[in-house]
Parts: structure tokens; sequence; C-alpha cells
């Protein structure tokens, strides 16, 4: 299977409204505080406007962010 390089936050946290479902079961508030307090990866900026995050650092972080829970 084949990830894309990166990913964009709206594919990392779940979207309510949409019902689109992210990587991860958290809400964009949370996914951004969590970037701001240096717990998520850090961004890459391609321009900008557009942000995203390389997807091998966000599952890295999601495989944590589940081990911790359980």
């Amino acid at each position: 299977m084949t990830f894309p390089i990166y990913v964009r936050a709206a594919d990392i946290y779940t979207n309510r409204k949409t019902g689109k479902i992210g990587l991860l079961p958290i809400g964009r508030s949370t996914w951004w505080e969590w970037v701001s307090a240096g717990t998520a990866p850090k961004p890459v900026k391609l321009s900008p406007r557009v942000t995203v995050w390389r997807t091998a650092e966000v599952l890295a972080f999601a495989e944590s962010y589940v081990g911790n829970r359980t």
C-alpha cells in the first residue's frame, strides 16, 4: 500500500459537519492546539496558504496516540 508523501490537516482530523473521518478521532481545534504546543509533528509550508504534514510522521504520531490511550 502506498501513501501520499504529504497530508493536509483536513485529512488528519475528523470533520463532524461533513462526516469525513480523519486519521485521528479528534476535532480541528484539538489538532491545531497540539501543533501549536509541539505535541503533533511540525508542519511543512508548501506555500503561504498551503500547510501539510509528512504522512510517515503523522502515522507514527497516530500510532503513539492510540498506544497511549489503551
